[in-house]
């Protein structure tokens, strides 16, 4: 990136109501076959045309084309069971339906290739996509075969790195992973979970990210971050192991968080993608909000390396806040290259 403070968002926004139904997660598609594709298109189009008014510098895609940040990618693989679904509790938090690994998985072909091909026709500015990290893909669904969450993550890194190549190579600039489970089995992180997604980024030459939050605003997340206690120190377990990695960009949350901005003294020398909007209220941020948090994190990390993003992925939210949101954060950025004199 040759701006300083580039903007971007985390993952999703919200899909129009015509392709699906707004404002819910897992929500179904509206549309079949043809329509359907057309439509993803469409969605695309509107994304990206939203992000640009709004003056994000790093465009995604909004996550238009899939229903689920994790599963739509494990759709696309052989040896899941989609049909026969088990319910598990996802990130020892909530209970959901969700697929059973019934034999070896692989990946036939490119699962969002196609998709980021479309986008870069559509577009000159960097490129971020992201994909599911392979232990939050791992606790995103029952494992009927290889009984070993450690060597089912194995195999999904590989299949990611065999996933983030092609994306690299149909113009992706930034590749991010995303990895909420890092919030919650800290054991796992520090035993296999960082070796696992460095085995997904391998030989990558685009930049690579790691994202890790809080989660969508939804109840069940909401309700867990009640119980975290006056200040939120998930971060200092995993840092120190993310700060030796080869990942380039640490994806965090902070607005609205109890989470110690001095934290973020542990990733030092990474570029961090400052979570300076709330996803889990409806509240939209003034510009000065969003400058005041990005502000508080330049104690730590400096400001060549400050990357303003979402705290997470707005699908949620209604189409009307999550622009607002937008808005606000690219304004917010704008303050801060103001006063350091970009």
């Amino acid at each position: 990136m040759k701006k300083l403070v580039p903007t971007s968002i985390v993952g999703s926004l919200p899909k129009p109501a015509w392709l699906a139904p707004p404002e819910k997660l897992w929500s179904p598609w509206k549309l079949e076959g043809d329509q359907l594709i057309e439509g993803k298109q469409d969605a695309l189009r509107i994304s990206l045309h939203e992000q640009q008014l709004a003056g994000v510098d790093i465009i995604s895609d909004g996550e238009q084309t899939r229903q689920h940040f994790v599963t739509t990618f494990i759709e696309h693989l052989s040896g899941v069971d989609f049909e026969n679904r088990k319910i598990v509790k996802i990130r020892d938090r909530y209970d959901a339906s969700v697929p059973v690994v019934v034999g070896e998985v692989a990946r036939q072909k490119g699962v969002f290739v196609e998709d980021v091909k479309f986008l870069r026709t559509l577009t000159n500015q960097p490129i971020k996509w992201a994909l599911p990290g392979p232990m939050t893909m791992v606790d995103t669904l029952y494992d009927d075969h290889y009984k070993s969450r450690e060597k089912l993550a194995w195999e999904f890194a590989k299949l990611l790195n065999e996933e983030a190549r092609e994306l690299q190579d149909a113009g992706v600039d930034i590749i991010q992973f995303d990895e909420p489970a890092f919030n919650v089995f800290f054991d796992e992180v520090n035993d296999w979970g960082m070796a696992a997604l460095e085995r997904a980024i391998e030989g990558l030459k685009c930049q690579t990210a790691v994202h890790i939050c809080y989660g969508y605003g939804i109840q069940a997340n909401n309700d867990w971050k009640k119980t975290l206690g006056s200040e939120w120190r998930q971060y200092e377990e995993i840092f120190p192991k993310i700060q030796k990695s080869n990942i380039d960009i640490v994806s965090l949350e902070c607005h609205n968080s109890r989470v110690p901005f001095n934290l973020i003294e542990l990733v030092r020398g990474k570029k961090v993608m400052v979570g300076a909007i709330d996803v889990a209220t409806n509240t939209i941020e003034t510009p000065e909000e969003v400058a005041d948090t990005l502000r508080r994190t330049l104690e730590f990390v400096d400001v060549e390396n400050l990357y303003p993003s979402t705290n997470c992925g707005m699908a949620p939210l209604s189409r009307d806040v999550a622009r607002g949101k937008l808005i606000a954060l690219s304004a917010g950025a704008e303050i801060i290259r103001k006063e350091f004199g970009m």
